[in-house]
C-alpha cells in the first residue's frame, strides 16, 4: 500500500490560501479559522512539504479522543515544549510523559478543593483591597484593572504576607515582557536571525533569568525564616515525592512558581474582561447576580458557603468563557500512528483544537453567538458540558481550575455588589496570543 493510499486527512486547505492569507492570520488568526471551518467542515489540514500535516479542528470527536481517550499518544507541541520551556523552564505547562506525570502527582494535592478553601480568606481581602481603587463614573480600561488583580491574588496567595511588593512588580513586568517577545518569535520564525543576531533573544533570557532569581530569594527568605504560613508556597515546599519522599529540588520549584503566575494570573484576567463587559451589555443579567449575591449574604456570612451557592453566577462566568475562553486553542502531536474520528494520521502530525470554534459550533450549541447563561443551569447544564473546555479536558486539564473560579465569583460577586456596570464598547476586539487577550475594553462604574 503507498503512503497516500494508507494515510488519510480531513479536506485540505491549499497552500496557495495559505500563504496568501498568511500576514492576516499571524495578526489575527481567528477570522480565518472560522472562514476555513465553513467552508472545509469541522476539520481541515495543510500540507507543509511533501508529507508532514497540520490539522485544525473544532470538532468535539477529536477534542475529546487527543485530550481524554488517547491522550497517551498525543503529547504537547515543540511551541509548548521548545520555544516556552526555553523562558519557563520545564514545569507542569511544559513538561510531558513520565516526568509531567511525577509533577502532577505530587502537586495536585496542594490544589485539593480542602486547601483552596484555606485560601479564600486571603484571597477575598486582597480582591476587596484592589477593587477600592476603581475609578467610578469615568471610562476605564478594564484589563490593565483586572490583570493587577489577578496578578495579585496569585501572588498573594503564594507568598503570604510576603514583603516583597517591588520583586511582585518586577515579576510581571518581566512576564509581560518576556511574552510578547515569546509571541514574536512564534508568529515570526522567519526572523530567528535577526531576533539572534540583534540581541533580542539574550536579552529576554536573561530577563528570565532574572525572574529565577527574584523567586529564589523569597523561597529562601522563607525557608531561613522557618515560618509555616498558609499559602502556597508552604503547600509546595510540603510537597513530597511518592518514590523517594523527598521535596522538590529549588529550581523545579522556581518552574512551577512561574507556571502558577502566568497560568495564574493572565488568563482570569482575560476572563474577568470579557465577563464584566458582558454583564455591561446585559443589565438584566447584572441584576440577577446582584440579587442572587445580596440572597447568599442573608443565609450565610461563610465565603466557602456563599461560593457554593453562587450557581447563577458561576453559570455567567461559563457563558463568557464559552463565547471567549481566555485559553482559546491547545495543540498535540502524536507519538505514534493512529486513527482519529476517520481519518489515519501518520506520527507526529500537529493537531490544533480550536476551543474558541469548538464553543461556537452550530452542531453543538444553539444560537452559538448569543450570550445565554442558562445554556449553563439545570438539565441544560449537563449538554453543555460536554462541549466546554475552558481550562482545558482530560488528565493535563488545568490543575488550578478550582482556584481561578474562586477568585472570579469572588470578584464578579464584590463587583456587582458595590456598582452598576455599564460597557462602552459594542464590539469587543481581542488579540488571540497564547491567551485570549482582551484589547480596548472600556466600562464605566457607577455605585449603587
Amino acid at each position: 500500500m503507498s503512503e497516500k493510499q494508507k494515510y488519510t486527512y480531513p479536506e485540505k486547505l491549499s497552500i496557495l490560501r495559505f500563504f496568501r492569507d498568511a500576514e492576516g492570520v499571524r495578526r489575527n488568526p481567528i477570522p480565518f479559522h472560522k472562514k476555513y471551518f465553513d467552508k472545509l467542515g469541522d476539520s481541515f489540514s495543510i500540507r507543509i512539504g511533501f508529507s508532514k500535516y497540520i490539522i485544525l479542528s473544532r470538532d468535539n470527536e477529536i477534542a475529546q479522543y487527543i485530550l481524554v481517550k488517547n491522550q497517551k499518544n498525543y503529547h504537547k507541541s515543540k511551541f509548548q515544549s521548545v520555544y516556552l520551556s526555553k523562558y519557563l523552564g520545564k514545569g507542569l505547562l511544559t513538561s510531558d510523559g513520565d516526568f509531567w506525570l511525577k509533577q502532577r502527582r505530587l502537586i495536585q494535592p496542594a490544589f485539593h478543593k480542602q486547601k483552596m478553601n484555606q485560601l479564600v480568606g486571603n484571597m477575598n481581602a486582597v480582591i476587596a483591597l484592589e477593587l477600592e481603587s476603581l475609578v467610578d463614573e469615568k471610562p476605564v480600561d478594564l484589563f490593565p484593572v483586572m490583570s493587577n488583580l489577578a496578578f495579585n491574588v496569585v501572588a498573594k496567595s503564594l507568598f503570604q504576607l510576603s514583603t516583597a511588593e517591588n520583586k511582585f512588580q518586577r515579576i510581571k513586568f518581566i512576564i509581560e515582557e518576556v511574552q510578547n517577545f515569546l509571541i514574536k518569535e512564534i508568529r515570526l520564525p522567519h526572523k530567528a536571525w535577526w531576533f539572534s543576531l540583534s540581541g533580542q533573544v539574550k536579552k529576554h533570557l536573561k530577563l528570565a533569568e532574572e525572574n529565577n532569581r527574584i523567586i529564589k530569594e523569597i523561597i529562601e527568605e522563607r525557608k531561613a525564616s522557618g515560618e509555616e504560613i498558609n499559602d502556597l508556597l508552604n503547600m509546595l515546599l510540603e510537597t513530597r515525592y511518592e518514590d523517594t519522599g523527598e521535596s522538590m529540588s529549588i529550581e523545579q520549584l522556581i518552574d512551577e512558581i512561574k507556571v502558577l503566575f502566568i497560568a495564574g494570573h493572565e488568563t482570569t484576567a482575560n476572563a474577568l474582561t470579557f465577563t464584566l463587559h458582558l454583564l455591561g451589555r446585559n443589565p438584566e443579567v447584572q441584576q440577577k447576580i446582584f440579587e442572587e449575591i445580596i440572597e447568599i449574604e442573608s443565609q450565610t456570612d461563610n465565603v466557602i458557603e456563599q461560593l457554593q451557592k453562587m450557581t447563577y453566577t458561576n453559570a455567567v462566568l461559563n457563558e463568557s468563557m464559552r463565547l471567549y475562553p481566555p485559553a482559546w486553542i491547545t495543540d498535540r502531536q502524536n507519538l505514534e500512528d493512529d486513527s482519529l474520528a476517520h481519518f489515519n494520521i501518520k506520527k507526529n502530525t500537529l493537531i490544533g483544537v480550536s476551543f474558541y470554534e469548538l464553543h461556537r459550533n452550530p452542531k453543538y450549541w444553539k444560537n452559538p453567538d448569543e450570550f445565554i447563561p442558562e445554556r449553563f443551569l439545570g438539565d441544560q447544564k449537563k449538554e453543555s458540558m460536554q462541549y466546554f473546555y475552558p481550562f482545558g479536558a482530560g488528565p493535563r486539564m488545568c490543575i488550578g481550575t478550582g482556584f481561578a473560579i474562586y477568585e472570579m465569583c469572588l470578584t464578579i460577586a464584590q463587583v456587582v455588589k458595590k456598582y452598576i456596570i455599564k460597557s462602552n464598547n459594542d464590539v469587543i476586539q481581542f488579540n488571540p496570543l497564547i491567551t485570549l487577550k482582551p484589547v480596548n475594553v472600556e466600562v464605566s462604574f457607577f455605585k449603587r
